[in-house]
Formats: C-alpha cells, structure tokens, sequence
C-alpha cells in the first residue's frame, strides 16, 4: 500500500511539474505563445538580413524585406553621404514592399542597419505607413561602433502605443557568428527558452 501511494504521489508530482512547464516550452517552440511574429527588416550589406535570418531560425514567423524604390548606393561612403542628407531634411523614401496582412501580427521584430545614430530613414516611412498600436516591437541593428544609439526611443516616438522590448546590436562585422548572442537576447526577451 505504501508503495503504490508513493508511486501515485511520485506521479502526481511529474505530470504537475510538466503541466506546469508546458506553457513556457510552447511558448519558446512557436515563437511567442501562439502570437503570430514577423521579422521585418531593412538591409543594406546583407549583415541585418543574416541577422534576421538567425532570428527566424529560432523562433519562426514571417521574414519581410524592407526595400526602397531608389536603391542606395553600393559603395558605402556614398551611401552614407545620402542616408545623411535623408535625415537632415527628415525624408520619408519611398517604399517598394508592403506587407498586406500587418493586422495579422502581434509580434514584429524590427531590423536595420544603425545609420547616423538611429534607423534609416526608410523606416521611418514603414512605420508610418501602418498603425503598431497593440503589437510587441522588438528591435535589432547592426552598426559597426555605435550600437543601438538613438534608434530605440525613435521607434517609442514612432510607435508611442506598441510595447516595445529590449532591443539587440550586433556589429556588423560579428553577423556570421553572433548566433550564441542572438539566442542569449531572444530567452532574455521571452522569445526562447
């Protein structure tokens, strides 16, 4: 009788603790507990695209390409030149993607190259182009020195109705094997176990 109670008890025990585990791990499995994720992203060099291919390994969801109408130019200094004269006159380019069914997400994670301390202008554009009120908006950059830099409270300003959860930087030249990094930031975030 003892014995048979105490596997009972032991029982009891083990489909509790799996019961109660249970939500964590599907939460992890699917990406965010049911809630349907896209992966927009922004990417000049590739670097924030490979990034954004990390992420989707691991937690699923829809990858979207951000793209402009006027390609930026391929050599960088002139790149740069025209991503800062884009924010000096606080330019909106224009966009050749549209995701239709934005209604759809509730998670959007949300990448791009940091460009004079913040997001390409390009951005600017996507978010104003769709209403982020509800949705979780997790942001990550590339940079090569200056981290997330003023990017996360542009996106606050952008999206003053979204939650917004900490956001990852990896340097650009890091990209190919920052996948310990991006798997530490996405259980840090509750976006993986």
């Amino acid at each position: 009788m003892k014995m048979s109670l105490f596997v009972c008890v032991a029982l009891l025990v083990v489909c509790c603790v799996a019961m109660l585990s249970y939500p964590r791990r599907a939460m992890a499995a699917d990406g965010g507990g049911g809630k349907k994720i896209l992966i927009a992203y922004f990417s000049w060099s590739g670097n924030t695209r490979e990034i954004a291919g990390q992420i989707q390994e691991r937690v699923g969801g829809d990858l979207f390409e951000i793209k402009t109408v006027n390609a930026y130019p391929a050599e960088y200094r002139a790149c740069t030149d025209v991503a800062k004269k884009e924010q000096n006159e606080d330019a909106r380019p224009a966009l050749s993607t549209k995701v239709d069914n934005m209604d759809d997400y509730d998670v959007v994670f949300i990448g791009y190259p940091n460009w004079w301390g913040t997001v390409p202008m390009a951005l600017f554009t996507f978010f104003e182009q769709y209403d982020f009120s509800g949705r979780t908006i997790i942001p990550f950059c590339t940079h090569e020195g200056s981290g997330l830099g003023r990017s996360v409270g542009d996106i606050k300003k952008l999206c003053p109705k979204s939650t917004l959860l900490e956001g990852l930087a990896i340097r650009g030249s890091g990209v190919k094997s920052a996948q310990n990094d991006v798997n530490s930031w996405l259980k840090n975030i509750g976006m993986a176990n």
